[in-house]
């Protein structure tokens, strides 16, 4: 199927100005279909153009009252010739339910068999919900109706009225891209509230009601706190009327920032005991999703190259605003570990791209582009242009840029106007080299006689000079900090700071975008030092340029090994403590060390924590589940179970429970009947996701086999259940029974994009990755896939992720071959 291209886009805006649209759906159909009755009002400045519609069945179409042959669908584009000045279209149509959590999405709930629908049409999923033209810059006003069994509720981007019993109108919106058009309806359970004129409300699945009631009031807090803020900010009052918050299951992304009706995955409705920092991460989320009720939803790129812009700055204001108005403070603590490390990752592979790459491609491959670049390096860079504007001119040019180009669409270089127009001088040169070129600087310190020399280096295949304002922090022995701020504008800078101090850490408090590297006399002490610093983020800054020298090749994995253990006995955030665990996981054990004795060690460093960790604390409860997830004590595993020596504070619930059957099968200590008895414990959608992961990670032929089977063949597995599958399969003590299933990889994973589409088809092809065969015969495996251009670009892109990640892994063992 086609997707539209840049030109297309443009050839088509220039001819037609939409009007309006009137959609009626019909959810009463069955648990396969739905109906769908569009009506477009637009005018014509061409005779012809083509309409977008992915129907199960087009039952006709009409155009200023003469029927269009349904035959010429082709591709889910029909065309349309004899258009007149002014138009009205009306297609009737039958719409597919989804259950890859794009279009309308169709969810039944395994605790109680309840029914549960919302739309997403992100990117180029309308069309599978109503017919369009189908591309952000063509905005207009939505009306909704909608026909539901009675017992629904019914939400869109209007205000929904029940004017009947089971049939519903939303109120008329102001002009939206299709991409924003949503719809939740189902038995969801509702919590209603007020601020400042605005109504709010947050739904979930009934399974769920009773922890969205002991949740509701921290999301109705962190949202009221924060529409005042972003008032505050942008002079500019919330343009959408009402505005709820569903959280919806089978989610693919965190969230969508659908005007008046944010969705987002119900899994931030906890259910069972969570650390701060995941409650922290939800607040980020609730402010990032309505930050883009100016950025993004009231104002909208043009096209899809700036849809940079649209994260970057809700992923900065979300970080900004969660911390200046909102009880959670240890935002840039989680953007330095979490989401910094992810944009990171990605502007050193092979597939880097500009933050704000020139507008020639298609839709779909835009989406290749929605990564960590998009997302964490836009913010930090975001930050940066803040500190050099000063926040004065930015928030000025932010403000007049929403004000002049309301409801519409507008570029980058429409905002850098505006900018411009407050006061900036120089943005051309700045973004030339922070936005239009990949890549990523190396920061780092040398001791001189008298002080410190700061170094900037950029990558040689993208040159450019990227002026950094940051600090540079000294330690002593006893972590006791003095820092020096410095404006890096040249390739190598004086530092005054004592070049005898313990420890110098270059951008102590992560102000900027680069990869750092500290001096052999800091890496020597670090194991004595690190435990002493008391700032957050400085302590992620350095955790950062260990991760990111050992990927390099520039250190020795069991050096940052050594200062892993070093540390974990002494932290106290449990971003860090999680943060950790997740990298030895995911980079160490198995990858760039053996799985022994690596695994034991933490393992133990970790449940010998837990004596020392407060009773009932987040940080408790992050040591336990890393404890849990390395540990191979069935005997302790088995013995939480049941309520044995559990640690004083510490519940056991349900999702912890699934974390140790998780551990137990893959170890080989239970099988299908313990998890069966799990399941029947927990027989929510939640316990049937955990237990696909978990009979996944059993080390059977018969369990592989049958996980394999819905990875690369089954098309109706619900997306959570299939990206569980691929978790639980590859495990590094389970190589020799899953090396079969190495070739088997890339034989296949190509031949699901016939099965999927969107999003899960890259997600599920990144997660099946075989990131364990640490081989030179995968290297050109992988290679021969990428290549091969018939596969799909989503599928290659994750591939191409993968082999890199390989490619590091394989010069990181040749480099330390006694590791």
């Amino acid at each position: 199927m086609p997707s539209l291209t840049v030109d297309g886009a443009r050839t088509r805006a220039a001819a037609l100005t939409v009007h309006s649209y009137a959609v009626d759906l019909d959810l009463t159909r069955g648990d396969r279909t739905f109906g769908s009755t569009t009506r477009i009002v637009f005018s014509a400045a061409a005779q012809t153009s083509y309409l977008d519609v992915k129907p199960d069945e087009l039952t006709s179409v009409t155009l200023n009252g003469q029927p269009v042959d349904v035959a010429g669908l082709t591709d889910g584009r029909l065309a349309l010739t004899g258009l007149a000045a002014e138009n009205e279209l009306v297609v009737v149509a039958s719409m597919l339910y989804s259950n890859d959590g794009e279009g309308l999405h169709r969810s039944v709930d395994a605790a109680d068999g309840l029914t549960y629908l919302y739309a997403m049409s992100f990117l180029d999923a309308a069309p599978r919900i109503f017919a369009c033209f189908d591309q952000p810059d063509l905005k207009a006003p939505y009306k909704l109706k909608v026909t539901a069994p009675p017992e629904w509720i019914v939400l869109g981007n209007g205000a929904a009225t029940q004017v009947s019993p089971g049939r519903w109108e939303l109120a008329e919106t102001q002009p939206l891209s299709t991409y924003f058009v949503t719809l939740v309806a189902g038995p969801y359970h509702q919590i209603k509230d007020e601020h400042d004129g605005i109504p709010l409300s947050v739904v979930s699945r009934q399974s769920l009601a009773e922890a969205l009631d002991r949740e509701a009031e921290d999301i109705f807090t962190v949202s009221k706190q924060s529409f005042d803020e972003f008032h505050r900010l942008f002079g500019y009052r919330y343009p959408f009327g009402e505005y709820h918050q569903a959280f919806v299951p089978e989610f693919n992304a965190g969230a969508m920032e659908n005007p008046g009706c944010v969705t987002f995955r119900d899994s931030m409705v906890f259910r069972s005991a969570v650390t701060d920092g995941e409650r922290s991460n939800r607040a980020r989320t609730v402010v990032h999703e309505m930050a883009h009720q100016w950025f993004g939803d009231t104002v909208t790129m043009r096209w899809w190259n700036d849809l940079w812009l649209n994260e970057s700055f809700a992923e900065y204001m979300a970080h900004r605003v969660a911390t200046e108005a909102t009880r959670y403070t240890d935002n840039w603590i989680d953007f330095a570990f979490i989401r910094k490390w992810w944009g990171l990752q990605a502007d050193q592979r092979s597939s880097t791209h500009p933050v704000a790459a020139d507008a020639v491609k298609d839709a779909l491959a835009s989406l290749d582009d929605f990564d960590g670049i998009s997302y964490a390096k836009g913010a930090a860079v975001l930050k940066q242009l803040a500190a050099y504007l000063g926040d004065d001119v930015f928030l000025a040019g932010v403000r007049a840029h929403i004000k002049s180009n309301e409801f519409g669409n507008a570029t980058f270089a429409d905002l850098v106007a505006k900018w411009t127009e407050a006061g900036a001088v120089g943005l051309d040169a700045w973004a030339q080299n922070w936005l239009r070129t990949p890549g990523v600087d190396t920061i780092s310190a040398e001791r001189t006689a008298t002080g410190i020399k700061l170094r900037r280096q950029a990558p040689a295949d993208h040159p450019a000079d990227r002026p950094h304002q940051l600090t540079v922090g000294g330690f002593d022995e006893s972590g006791t900090a003095v820092s020096v701020p410095v404006l890096l504008d040249a390739d190598e800078v004086e530092v005054e700071l004592d070049p005898s101090l313990a420890v110098v850490v270059p951008d102590a408090s992560d102000d900027t975008w680069a990869k750092i590297r500290l001096d052999a006399d800091s890496l020597a002490r670090l194991t004595a030092v690190l435990p002493k610093i008391e700032d957050g983020v400085t302590r992620a800054v350095v955790l950062n340029s260990l991760r990111d020298a050992i990927a390099d090749t520039e250190l020795d994995p069991r050096l940052g090994f050594d200062v892993l253990l070093a540390t974990l006995p002494h932290e106290t955030s449990d971003i860090a403590v999680s943060t950790m665990v997740r990298w030895a996981e995911a980079w160490l054990l198995g990858i760039y060390l053996p799985l022994e004795p690596y695994r034991a060690k933490l393992a133990e460093v970790l449940t010998e924590r837990l004596s020392s960790t407060p009773q009932g604390s987040s940080l408790q409860l992050a040591v336990a589940r890393g404890a849990v997830k390395l540990t191979d004590d069935v005997k302790l595993l088995k013995g939480w179970l049941t309520g044995v020596d559990v640690p004083e504070g510490l519940s056991i619930d349900a999702d912890l429970r699934w974390l140790l059957t998780l551990q137990l099968a893959g170890l080989g200590a239970i099988g299908d009947a313990e998890i069966d008895a799990e399941l029947a414990r927990d027989n929510s959608s939640e316990g049937a996701v955990h237990a696909t992961r978990c009979r996944a990670a059993l080390p059977t032929e018969e369990a592989k086999e049958r996980a394999w089977k819905l990875i690369m063949t089954d098309a109706d597995a619900a997306n959570y259940d299939l990206y569980a599958a691929c978790e639980g399969f590859w495990n590094p003590a389970q190589l020799e029974l899953t090396a079969p299933y190495v070739n088997r990889y890339f034989e296949e994973i190509a031949g699901t994009e016939k099965l999927r589409s969107g999003w899960v088809v890259a997600r599920s092809a990144s997660l099946a990755f075989p990131s364990y065969a640490i081989d030179d015969r995968v290297v050109g495996l992988a290679a021969a896939l990428i290549a091969d251009e018939s596969v799909a670009a989503g599928v290659r892109r994750a591939v191409g992720d993968g082999l890199d990640d390989l490619k590091r892994a394989l010069a990181v063992r040749a480099a330390y071959p006694g590791s």
